[in-house]
């Protein structure tokens, strides 16, 4: 547990709370502009997105259904792997507009996963509102159409994000030290 704490000791804050709430008005303006006459329905994209929609949805003064899905490539590890399927959503997205938010654009198998899957469900269309973009040139598939921050290529946690199952309630975005992975 030491070890836990030391990674959060050490890190370096990228972004307060306060600039992660004007990045959220920034993308509610957006949202509510691109999706207040489409009934959309919002998938929050367990885990690490929970914090990120529950602070965003009391912004968006429209009209929408929720659910989430839960996938995951990490677990409680700092590197992806394979894609596990944990809960696909409830709600019917038969011809629906469907927005996923999740937590961080990484390298973006989940999100292309995620994508089509919402497409083989028969959605009539499927955009993405992603708090973190992670600078890096090993991007895959569509890249979110509606991005909050962005940060540089280090390992990240907080406002949901964890490291090794740990730290998503860390108040702001911190990257980990080099010297601490």
């Amino acid at each position: 547990m030491k070890q836990i704490q030391q990674i959060f000791d050490n890190a370096e804050q990228l972004f307060s709370m306060v600039d992660i709430e004007q990045a959220l008005d920034k993308l509610a303006i957006k949202l509510t502009e691109h999706f207040s006459q489409t009934n959309p329905v919002l998938l929050c994209v367990m885990k690490g997105s929970v914090i990120t929609a529950g602070h965003l949805l009391p912004k968006l003064t429209f009209s929408l259904e929720l659910d989430y899905i839960h996938v995951t490539r990490y677990g409680d590890k700092t590197v992806g792997g394979k894609l596990v399927w944990l809960h696909q959503p409830a709600i019917d997205l038969t011809d629906r507009t469907v927005i996923l938010i999740e937590d961080i654009f990484d390298v973006g198998l989940t999100l292309q996963s995620l994508r089509d899957y919402c497409m083989q469900a028969g959605a009539k269309s499927v955009s993405c509102v992603t708090l973190i973009n992670k600078l890096h040139d090993n991007k895959l598939g569509l890249s979110p159409e509606f991005i909050g921050l962005t940060v540089p290529d280090r390992y990240v946690f907080g406002f949901g994000m964890d490291y090794k199952g740990y730290w998503r309630n860390a108040p702001g975005i911190y990257a980990v030290r080099e010297s601490d992975l």
